[in-house]
């Protein structure tokens, strides 16, 4: 059996990759522990959920370096793909970060970034959505598996 601290240390890291561009994938791991293991259910929510939102800061980071390159050859986003995602940005404004949970939301973490969104912001509303994320995972695997 593992012990807390590699358990810990695992779903970390997981969680912190899942919020990179990498593909990692946390929730097997979450739902893995919160099954298999005696460590307490809240503990597993702010170890994922800490993780999960410091890989986001990670995104906000790239973005923010990003756009300093943008009118370079290798940039990987034509000057329509960035100038509609700003524009997207602007008109649903930081609120769009609450859904940075979903599949494609590592991508408004990116644009965050790119848009100088306050970081004591981003990193709150996407602690917001990241917790509530795993407060949901484990709800719904302690109300499917007992």
């Amino acid at each position: 059996m593992l012990t807390e601290a590699a358990s810990y240390g695992g779903l970390f890291v997981a969680a912190f990759g899942a919020a990179t561009i990498l593909p990692f994938q946390s929730e097997l791991i979450f739902v893995g522990l919160q099954l298999g293991s005696n460590l307490p259910i809240w503990a597993l929510v702010l170890v994922a959920s800490i993780g999960n939102t410091l890989g986001s800061v990670v995104n906000y980071a790239l973005g923010a370096g990003l756009e300093h390159f943008r009118h370079r050859r290798w940039f990987p986003l034509t000057e329509v793909q960035l100038e509609r995602a700003q524009r997207w940005y602007a008109k649903w404004g930081i609120w769009s970060l609450l859904l940075s949970w979903a599949p494609l939301g590592d991508g408004f973490t990116v644009v965050a970034g790119i848009m100088r969104t306050p970081l004591w912001l981003f990193v709150l509303l996407v602690a917001i959505a990241k917790t509530g994320r795993y407060i949901i995972l484990a709800w719904l695997t302690a109300a499917t598996l007992g």
